[in-house]
């Protein structure tokens, strides 16, 4: 038998997950492995399963990103041994290229069961190495938010030493997004609705800082900073509430990943301000297994780390998520199974 948390009837609620015991994981058959999760993360994609706005089936096993050792392996198994450190990724059947019609209904938490559990047992090509010298939960943070904005950056994008980057807010994908784009040599602007999250982003290395609360109009002020230029790419996590600004504030012929929907799932889009600039504005779900790997080798490259805020043991999973509802955490919130 194991641990696991199970949601509650449809829709779900935070009140309804239960802490349970489960069967424990089968032996790995031909080409599987058995891991050991030590530790997850919290997305917005997994708060929105947990709180019943995404549809999930009852008794689903949340949680997207999984991180541990693998204890057994089966037949014909030859990329990982038994002792080794590994990481899930997001998609199990994107494995490169083009993302396969199947892969938004396998998304683990989501569509299938997740890692708010001790064990799983699965085919080798659910998981990748993690980099050196990552402790499990570091490892956990990259699944969804480090490898979106790795894709949003590097993969629909190719930010390069000046570039000019956007983020916005102090959530994982924001900031691993300006570890990346200062890794890469860019100057990365950042806008929160908090002084003391803003002066930690200065520390993180952002170049410019925006209070949005302070200023509205912050598109205008991303043209003033780039002397009436525009950057180059924004890391849009809000939606359709600051799809405008971000718009305002790229380049002609400038890149917006949009990312989130913090700010509403749909809503009014500047048509002839993306016409007149030239924008692509490109919509992405995190990335590929070959993608991860690229991720992780860059991370190694240049040695970044990720930031962690607060850390909750599986069974208080419901107030892990009761936190990152509060908003008070900067970076990645994690969970020790």
């Amino acid at each position: 038998m194991m641990k696991a948390i199970r949601t509650g009837a449809a829709p779900s609620t935070l009140e309804t997950l239960d802490f349970v015991d489960i069967d424990g994981a089968p032996d790995p058959g031909p080409g599987e492995i058995t891991v050991r999760v030590r530790a997850s993360s919290l997305n917005f994609h997994d708060y929105a399963v947990v709180k019943g706005m995404l549809p999930a089936a009852q008794g689903r096993i949340p949680m997207s990103d999984g991180a541990g050792e693998v204890t057994a392996v089966g037949e014909g198994v030859s990329e990982f041994a038994v002792g080794d450190a590994v990481v899930s990724t997001f998609f199990p059947d994107w494995l490169d290229g083009a993302p396969p019609q199947s892969a938004f209904t396998r998304v683990p938490g989501d569509g299938i069961d997740g890692y708010a559990r001790e064990e799983i047992t699965a085919p080798t090509t659910w998981f990748t190495r993690v980099p050196k010298d990552y402790t499990h939960a570091e490892a956990a943070t990259l699944t969804c938010a480090g490898l979106t904005a790795w894709r949003a950056l590097f993969v629909d994008n190719a930010i390069k030493p000046g570039d000019t980057v956007l983020v916005q807010g102090t959530g994982g994908v924001s900031v691993f997004a300006l570890q990346f784009a200062k890794a890469a040599g860019a100057t990365v602007i950042a806008t929160s609705s908090s002084d003391e999250k803003l002066e930690r982003l200065k520390q993180l290395g952002a170049d410019h800082l925006i209070n949005y609360k302070e200023v509205g109009a912050w598109g205008a002020k991303a043209l003033e900073i780039t002397k009436g230029k525009g950057v180059d790419c924004v890391v849009e996590i809000g939606g359709a509430g600051t799809l405008d600004q971000s718009m305002l504030a790229t380049r002609v012929g400038g890149h917006v990943a949009l990312i989130g929907v913090l700010t509403g799932f749909a809503g009014p889009v500047q048509t002839a301000l993306l016409m007149a600039k030239n924008l692509r504005v490109q919509g992405l779900t995190v990335g590929s297994r070959a993608q991860q790997l690229a991720m992780i080798a860059g991370i190694e490259a240049n040695g970044i780390k990720p930031v962690i805020s607060d850390t909750f043991e599986l069974e208080r999973l419901a107030d892990a998520f009761r936190h990152q509802e509060a908003n008070k955490h900067f970076g990645k919130i994690t969970v020790d199974i």
